[in-house]
């Protein structure tokens, strides 16, 4: 059974920084893609960042330049490191990778993890 799980969530004030990151487990083939959404209340869950498994990186234009996401292919893992953050942000930020597992090919998806950017 193939999991993601995020962690390094929280409450940050205006101007900080936080770093997110996933781990994957299970019997995992391959990951193409990886990636962030995000969704805040009321609103449509949208792509953050995303990366390639060369490592190219895709961005929203909301947070590039304020927003890095890396990936460690040894071990299946992706990072969010966001700096800049602005009440904005906060949302339910959701992991996600595009894999070849034992089942075939799919998009996984974690459980999220809360961001709140507040004084």
């Amino acid at each position: 059974q193939v999991q993601l799980v995020e962690s390094g969530g929280g409450l940050v004030q205006p101007g900080g920084s936080l770093r997110l990151s996933c781990a994957t487990s299970g019997r995992i083939f391959s990951i193409n893609a990886m990636g962030w959404y995000r969704q805040a209340p009321g609103k449509q869950r949208e792509l953050v960042a995303a990366i390639t498994s060369g490592g190219s990186p895709n961005y929203a234009d909301s947070v590039k330049g304020r927003f890095t996401i890396s990936r460690d292919n040894a071990k299946n893992t992706v990072s969010l490191q966001m700096n800049s953050l602005k009440p904005e942000d906060t949302a339910v930020y959701y992991c996600y990778a595009d894999m070849v597992a034992l089942y075939g090919r799919h998009d996984y998806w974690g459980q999220g993890t809360q961001v709140t950017v507040s004084s």
